[in-house]
């Protein structure tokens, strides 16, 4: 962290070690976990405009590069751009849904707010500003090209002026580059770990939240690879959108005035702030735990750790990923990856191989493993609904028992409870015996309202001669439950599933096979975009369910081939193909006009308002959003009337980009660049990998290039211009492969196994005397922790102050020495009653306490004192008698008494 002189803060010099005492050689900057923290902070407020929002964006990079980067040689930066067809279905459910929350929220918000003020609360004038839609976010629109030519600027200015980006080669795909993010760090991973030069001990650290990307690390199967991301704190206090006060959220909002905060209200508009902190994930220590998860013996082939790995992620797809709906019968929260694993691990001795090969599956073992799963589903179905019943019967008798505890009456006014520690001067009491009277009056009423828990009260108070009333629905202690029609737990679940779901009859074996053919090449797809990339822009499931897995019977000759030479969208197309009408303003006017115009012929790609089928879920946010799919026929032939209208900064901002590759004037290639430049080559040349620390790939020249001696504009006004520029850019190509090339899942030969850092005894349930080992923290396995032996534990907690605020690790616990026991025994004459390195602590006979209960009359020894390790250390054995260590255990500590009674009642 920065630290501050004399409140001049002083800049973090990123060309020393590193302090996390590790040496990354290639970050990777999945942009889309960068700006979507920024647009709405946590702990600070939000950027009121787009300048603001660039600058916020430098400085998280900033801080990723001050953390786990000294003389890290490459970086690569990919925001996400046009992604496959499969991944816009999920894009587009998550920008309708945003869509739809937030006009709903503001609409609410409205409503609260004219009840408060009707009944005549307090709240600030609102204030007048347009809401920040998330879905500008997406590639093609205005504030991603602004974002990219941001990070040109940024990238340029850094390698100007920070020492630590001296050696750097910067990559930037931005969003014109189609593809995903992560993704395309994948793709760059998987092309240079296939040239012949390329260093197997590579170091890679990648930069995201999702949790994918822990599968992407994983099918690389490179053995140096770890991911930094932020580390997640839930339940962060926030201000309420309408009075801006802390400790309450809208809907519970009162309108009361603010209190002051502090003497002179100098912490009105202060947030509770904290430095987010970010953790490292190592792989190489969870394929430790794989490796001992995976690892089964007997089998009829030999076995391949890498290969166990592969078929454990591509098992993991089946509960779920951004391209599928995970089956029925398995969710994660239940459990269900161990349950395939244990599936796995009792049926892979029958198929004869594993499951996948460098992304390619095995169609006949994976039946094998989805019937097994299929002939528990019944089970799994049952259990699900007695664990749900037993939640909720433990909630219900929870919040019984909270509402049998609360107080029958809690006075208010002047008499009201004040919490501990309120520091205001107490008010005078006025008219104690009115208070004393109301009192009294609410507390009569009480006790004749539940005199009879069984006796009914008519509406004047008096006790009803007729049968109980009804309850009130308000008053009931149960939640209302979505309705379920599936009930997968009573017989006939299927048939009531596909009739719901589907509106086929289970019967109809030809749409179930659909489906689940539809399944399958979904899960060839999404294993072959992991591993060797993207096998179809165009490929997507059609579907808003997945079928059960008792329904994968003859999966084996189901094709699995995908078309090749498929393209894919278009920056401003894809727009058109996840936006809902309320986000039209981020488009052209005439494209615009046919989400919204009753005349267009794609009109009902874009409805007003849609359903949520909750399938089982409690909550909106987890329920399936039932959107049409977008035809891409009629998608494109809607467009191809309305593309001539586009202005050239649209057709620009819709053209598909590449990579750019920036160096500094201290690189090795950045001599051969303005080379490039001064020639004029428009040739593709190789990059030299002994200039570029092993990287290759192909050079062209970069029509917006960033070059020497030349000024960099600035593209904020709060920002200056680089006048002084010395770095130079070009654009950069990842090395090409035949289309029909297939990328090895293999560790790399000459590649390092890092050291172990789980013991084989951690396994154990019963080591470590039972308590769970925890594995190594940070990176250097052989750093020694300073720590203190038990036995110096116990003495400090003995000896410790007693004082409120510091107590002893063992305060309640009988001083040794302080009575007569077999716990104490005389001093030697040559020995000090207390070692020197406790001299300056409390004399021995501050450490009297209460008699024990267990003890008999206590009587003081004279000149005993606390028989400490160390003293029984420096004392030889021979010169007591074995019945002055009558109560010492085995490993001679003192017993507990309870102990030393229970073994043969010898006290």
């Amino acid at each position: 962290q920065a630290k501050e002189c004399n409140g001049v803060k002083v800049p973090i010099d990123t060309s020393k070690p590193n302090p996390n005492e590790v040496e990354f050689d290639n970050l990777y900057l999945d942009m889309n976990g960068i700006i979507h923290p920024c647009t709405h902070p946590e702990d600070k407020p939000a950027p009121k405009n787009e300048d603001e929002m660039m600058v916020a964006i430098f400085e998280y990079i900033d801080r990723i590069f001050n953390i786990d980067r000294r003389d890290c040689p490459n970086g690569r930066s990919d925001p996400s751009s046009s992604a496959p067809r499969a991944k816009m279905n999920q894009q587009r459910s998550r920008r309708f849904r945003a869509s739809k929350e937030g006009m709903e929220a503001a609409e609410e918000k409205q409503k609260i707010r004219q009840e408060i003020l009707a009944k005549g609360g307090f709240l600030p004038p609102e204030e007048v500003k347009e809401r920040f839609d998330s879905n500008c976010i997406t590639p093609g629109t205005e504030f991603m090209d602004n974002l990219a030519k941001c990070l040109r600027y940024y990238i340029a200015d850094r390698l100007n002026s920070d020492p630590g980006w001296k050696n750097l080669t910067v990559i930037l795909s931005d969003a014109s580059a189609p593809g995903e993010g992560e993704h395309k760090i994948m793709d760059y991973v998987r092309r240079q770990r296939a040239q012949p030069n390329h260093d197997p001990n590579t170091h890679h650290c990648l930069c995201g939240a999702d949790a994918d990307l822990i599968m992407l690390g994983l099918a690389t199967h490179e053995p140096n690879f770890t991911i930094i991301r932020e580390e997640f704190k839930p339940n962060k206090p926030k201000p309420c959108a309408l009075c801006n006060q802390m400790g309450h959220e809208v809907k519970d909002c009162q309108g009361l005035p603010r209190e002051k905060q502090g003497k002179h209200d100098q912490f009105a508009d202060t947030m509770p702030i904290s430095e987010q902190e970010f953790i490292f994930i190592r792989l190489c220590v969870l394929r430790e735990y794989l490796e001992r998860e995976l690892t089964m013996a007997s089998l009829p082939f030999t076995f391949d750790f890498e290969r166990s790995v592969d078929d454990w992620v591509f098992m993991c797809f089946f509960v779920g990923n951004d391209f599928l709906p995970h089956l029925p019968s398995l969710e994660i929260r239940e459990g269900a990856i161990d349950r395939l694993v244990n599936i796995y691990k009792n049926v892979v001795h029958k198929t004869g191989g594993y499951l996948t090969e460098s992304g390619f599956v095995n169609l006949q073992r994976v039946q094998m493993i989805m019937l097994a799963v299929g002939e528990v589903e019944d089970s799994i179905f049952k259990k699900r609904k007695d664990d749900d019943d037993n939640f909720k019967r433990r909630q219900k008798e929870k919040r019984k028992r909270l509402k049998r505890d609360q107080p029958s009456f809690i006075p208010g006014g002047q008499f009201s409870p004040q919490a501990l520690g309120n520091r205001s001067s107490p008010q005078a009491i006025c008219n104690p015996r009115q208070a004393a009277f109301e009192m009294r009056m609410h507390d009569r009423q009480n006790s004749t309202t539940s005199a009879s828990p069984n006796t009914s009260l008519t509406p004047d108070g008096s006790p009803s001669l007729g049968g109980g009333i009804k309850r009130k629905p308000e008053d009931s202690d149960s939640e209302p439950e979505p309705e379920d029609n599936i009930r997968l737990w009573e017989t006939g679940w299927k048939q009531r599933y596909y009739k719901n779901k589907f509106d086929v009859d289970a019967s109809d074996e030809k749409f179930r096979r659909k489906v689940v053919q539809s399944y399958v090449e979904g899960l060839c797809w999404v294993l072959r975009y992991y591993y060797q990339g993207c096998a179809s822009w165009n490929w997507y499931y059609p579907f808003h369910y997945a079928p059960f897995a008792s329904d994968f019977e003859g999966i084996a000759d189901m094709p699995s081939d995908f078309e090749k030479g498929s393209k894919p969208f278009k920056p401003l197309e894809q727009l058109m193909g996840v936006f809902p009408a309320a986000s039209g303003n981020f488009l052209p006017p005439t494209w615009r006009k046919l989400m919204t115009d009753p005349e267009s012929s794609i009109i009902d790609f874009y409805p007003e308002d849609f359903a949520i089928d909750l399938n089982g879920k409690k909550y909106a946010w987890q329920g399936v959003a039932l959107l049409p799919f977008v035809d891409e026929r009629r998608l494109r032939a809607a467009l191809e009337e309305v593309y001539p209208d586009l202005t050239p900064e649209e057709s620009r901002r819709n053209s598909l980009g590449g990579d750019v590759l920036f160096v500094g004037k201290h690189h090795p290639l950045c001599d051969f660049i303005v080379e490039q430049y001064k020639t004029k080559n428009t040739e593709a040349v190789d990059i030299p990998p002994e200039l570029c620390h092993g990287i290759q790939g192909k050079l062209t020249l970069n029509d917006n290039a960033v070059l020497p001696d030349q000024v960099v504009q600035s593209p904020i006004p709060t920002l200056r211009d680089l006048t002084q520029n010395s770095a130079v850019s070009i654009s950069f190509k990842d090395p090409q492969f035949a289309e029909d090339f297939v990328f090895k899942a293999t560790v790399l030969p000459g590649a390092k196994k890092p050291a172990p850092v789980l013991k084989p005894g951690d396994w154990e349930k019963t080591s470590n005397d039972g308590r769970p080992w925890r594995p190594q923290l940070g990176f250097n396995r052989d750093r020694k922790p300073v720590h203190l032996d038990q036995s110096a534990f116990r003495t400090l907690g003995h000896t410790m102050p007693r004082e409120r605020g510091m107590p002893g690790m063992y305060p309640n616990a009988v001083p040794l020495g302080a009575y007569s026991s077999p716990y104490a025994r005389p001093l030697m004459g040559s020995q000090q009653q207390i070692p020197k390195l406790l001299s300056n602590l409390r004399p021995q006979e501050s450490w009297r306490g209460p008699t024990p209960l267990f003890q008999q009359t206590p009587q003081r020894t004279t000149g005993a004192a606390p028989l400490l390790a160390w003293n029984r250390m420096l004392q030889s054995p021979n010169q007591f008698q074995p019945a002055q260590y009558q109560g010492l255990g085995p490993m001679g500590y003192p017993q507990r008494p309870e102990d030393r009674m229970d073994r043969g009642r010898q006290v």
